[in-house]
């Protein structure tokens, strides 16, 4: 019966995926040579590939550029008052929502900076906050 399920289980992971990989390893090789990636430790490729799971939210605060907002104004106060409150979970499907991702990219977490714009709606009761994933703008009306 071992026997059986080792062979079983070497068929399913390994065997039976062989030729797909092959193919995938291919082309990911042909965008990635692999002499890129040999400059990298195992736990810092990951990094790299996958991006931070965790995320240092103060230092996000700190990174973020306001724009037509002052840090002070109570809008700000109020989101970032908010923000802390949630679990963990919410606060990475906001950083989802923000960027396309609920992952810090590979590079220093320092680096990672986005916006809070106020969108200078006249009436901003009849607005929703929104984002722009591509360039990191989160719209935040008053």
């Amino acid at each position: 019966r071992k026997e059986y399920v080792d062979l079983y289980v070497n068929y399913v992971f390994n065997e039976s995926v062989q030729k797909p990989f092959q193919h995938f390893m291919r082309g990911f090789l042909r965008g990635c040579p692999a002499r890129n990636w040999k400059m990298f430790l195992p736990v810092e490729l990951q990094v790299v590939l996958q991006g931070h799971t965790t995320v240092d939210w103060h230092l996000l605060e700190k990174n973020v550029v306001y724009r037509l907002y002052n840090k002070s104004d109570k809008t700000i106060k109020d989101f970032w008052n908010v923000f802390y409150e949630l679990p963990e979970e919410k606060k990475k499907m906001f950083l989802g929502f923000l960027s396309g991702s609920d992952r810090i990219p590979g590079y220093r977490l320092e680096c990672f900076r986005f916006s809070i714009v106020d969108p200078q709606a006249k009436n901003p009761d009849e607005l929703y906050p929104s984002a722009m994933t591509c360039s990191l703008i989160f719209c935040l009306p008053r």
